[in-house]
């Protein structure tokens, strides 16, 4: 296993998290000796495996993320097996013929944290590591602060005091969190935990690790066992830190490079339009991101105006004929109601794909006819304040009303009626 530097291709062999250069680091494995089609039988047989580290969706690919480490030093609580759905309404929603929906919502700690965190928080535990620690608007948080317990170990959160969901704040400290809440903003935490890390002892688990891109890959590989090793003509993601859509980029690669599928998706990244620097360089045709010095939006979880990944997601972009766009709040909001009133339910940034889909439709630049998936990254009670304003404080284009007044029973059975 080797760490390459993203900017200036510095080769180190033993695990840091950024380059002296301060790029970003890739692990590069070698799958030279790989069986693709062994792979492909065992992944297979692990899936009515639900006894040991292969129940989990993240672990049953073990051989691709993390294949040197003891099954004994994973921590996991079965993450990923998360659904894949299509329907109706969503389809007629965005206006296109074939949408899928991948539900990583459903982990354990309600958000596609999971399966980055789970393989960051295994090998901070194989190197010896007791603390760990992220900055946060919140689901990274509450991902990490769930493993660190389940490890038996201790952890330390910084979350900016403005702009976030307290429902995840109060999820990770229910799950037993130190929490640090700081003025600023998630990119002025990154720049303090690099600067700190190693003299309090902690071990980073922001996607500035690159264990984290490492587990995030498996979310695609999932994707393409669930669809039988054929993936659709399109895969969008929310972008805010971009590691989503690096973790994306990178798990297509290894699967085209091996032989699991026959081409590469195009792959589409939808950004808040208060906080959309990525998709303002792509949109500018510029090669340097200039970050939002006071990024803001409803979606909190993409309330980041400095993302670490943005070479990453630049490069995956590139590989794949890959597209950004920016959505506002408002078309975030009520394609959420869509999601939401389908039965399957996100939280405000996962809708962000939706909306995307909707636009780049619009644009013509993803055909009606062509196939799509969305990733939806967070559950639908990760942000109850959005549900509160949007179906009860003000009116909304997909509103479900509720019935607020002090109503006798009785004349409740003539309103059903």
């Amino acid at each position: 296993m080797k760490y390459i530097c993203i900017n200036c291709e510095t080769e180190y062999s033993e695990f840091r998290y950024t380059c002296t250069c301060n790029g970003m680091l890739d692990i590069q494995q070698d799958f030279s000796a790989v069986d693709t089609d062994a792979l492909k039988h065992l992944f297979h047989q692990r899936l009515s495996d639900r006894r040991s580290i292969y129940a989990s969706g993240v672990w049953r690919y073990k051989e691709l993320i993390f294949p040197d480490v003891e099954e004994e030093m994973v921590v996991s609580k079965y993450e990923g097996n998360t659904g894949l759905y299509s329907t109706e309404t969503v389809e007629r929603y965005v206006g296109a013929r074939s949408v899928w929906l991948k539900a990583q919502s459903e982990n354990p700690s309600g958000s596609f944290k999971d399966n980055g965190m789970t393989v960051a928080v295994t090998h901070g535990k194989s190197m010896g590591y007791s603390r760990f620690t992220c900055t946060s608007t919140g689901n990274t948080s509450s991902s990490l602060a769930m493993y660190a317990a389940i490890a038996q170990t201790k952890s330390y959160v910084f979350v900016p005091n403005k702009n976030i969901s307290l429902n995840k704040v109060l999820q990770t400290l229910a799950y037993g969190a130190n929490i640090f809440s700081f003025e600023g903003t998630y990119d002025n935490g990154i720049k303090f935990l690099e600067e700190h890390s190693e003299s309090l002892g902690l071990y980073i688990c922001n996607s500035i690790n690159p264990f984290r891109i490492e587990g995030q890959k498996s979310i695609v590989y999932e994707l393409a066992q669930d669809l039988n090793w054929e993936l659709p003509d399109w895969i969008v993601v929310p972008g805010g830190a971009l590691s989503n859509v690096s973790a994306l980029g990178k798990g297509l690669s290894d699967l085209f490079a091996l032989g699991f599928i026959d081409k590469l998706p195009r792959v589409a990244v939808i950004q808040a339009e208060g906080a959309s620097p990525f998709y303002k360089m792509i949109a500018a045709q510029k090669q340097v991101l200039e970050p939002e010095p006071n990024p803001y939006t409803l979606a909190s979880a993409l309330n980041i105006g400095d993302p670490p990944s943005w070479r990453k997601a630049m490069r995956t972009l590139g590989e794949t004929n890959g597209v950004a766009m920016s959505v506002t709040d408002e078309e975030i909001l009520n394609a959420k109601a869509v999601v939401d009133a389908s039965g399957i339910g996100c939280e405000p940034a996962s809708a962000a794909t939706v909306a995307g889909v909707k636009k780049l439709i619009q644009a013509k630049i993803i055909d009606k006819d062509e196939t799509v998936a969305c990733i939806l990254t967070g559950h639908i009670l990760k942000d109850t304040d959005a549900l509160r304003m949007y179906h009860i404080e003000k009116d909304h284009p997909y509103s479900n009303k509720i019935i607020l007044s002090s109503l006798s029973l009785d004349s409740i059975v003539e309103k059903v009626r």
